[in-house]
């Protein structure tokens, strides 16, 4: 079961509303679903929060260390609390993803994003679980350091909570152990905009025959 749940972000009111701050946001609507809030944890260099869930302690955090540094944070609790790799689960904001599409997958490189490379580097391992949340793409790789610190599009930040609010569904399974079925719950994919219906057809107009006589 996941015994460590991580949103990756930037601290402070700057950061809270742009697009890498998408694991934070995780979180939070985590943390309401469980009926919890998350505090100051020091020793754990973030925001953090215990509950019970069938009587093992489940922590969620979110990294008070800038994203560059999420890694301290991480294993500081991690270690303590010998919570392994395969437990956790680090939500965090995906470029390669369009908006209103998330993926749950375990293991891989960390694809260039800062968070995760130093997660890897602090827990020294790569096998942990990613909730990958799209925030699409700028086009340009050399626009994306200025793409992700920026605040979505109204119509793009509804697409990301809307997929957040879905993968919320899959909790349950992660917390059971069965990440087979959470796998298959967290994936979303873009909602399809609604057919326009179509014209009714205008009828024809038929020449009037002869007159009867």
């Amino acid at each position: 079961m996941i015994k460590l749940f991580v949103g990756l972000g930037n601290p402070g009111p700057d950061y809270e509303y742009t697009r890498h701050n998408a694991g934070f946001w995780w979180i939070d609507a985590l943390a309401r679903e469980l009926k919890t809030s998350l505090v100051p944890e020091r020793s754990y260099h973030g925001l953090a929060a215990r509950v019970n869930v069938h009587g093992e302690s489940v922590w969620l955090l979110e990294p008070q260390t800038f994203m560059n540094l999420s890694g301290k944070s991480v294993a500081s609790l991690a270690r303590f609390f010998k919570i392994q790799p395969q437990e956790i689960l680090v939500a965090h904001d995906e470029l390669d993803i369009p908006p209103g599409q998330s993926k749950l997958k375990f293991g891989g490189s960390h694809a260039g994003h800062n968070g995760l490379r130093d997660i890897h580097a602090q827990l020294g391992s790569a096998d942990y679980w990613r909730l990958r949340i799209g925030i699409g793409h700028p086009g340009v790789k050399a626009e994306v350091a200025n793409w992700v610190l920026k605040k979505p599009a109204p119509d793009q930040r509804t697409l990301i909570e809307d997929s957040i609010v879905h993968t919320l569904k899959a909790h349950t399974a992660m917390l059971a152990g069965d990440m087979e079925k959470a796998t298959q719950m967290a994936h979303t994919t873009k909602p399809q905009r609604p057919k326009p219906p179509r014209p009714a057809p205008v009828p024809v107009a038929t020449p009037e025959g002869p007159a009867a006589s």
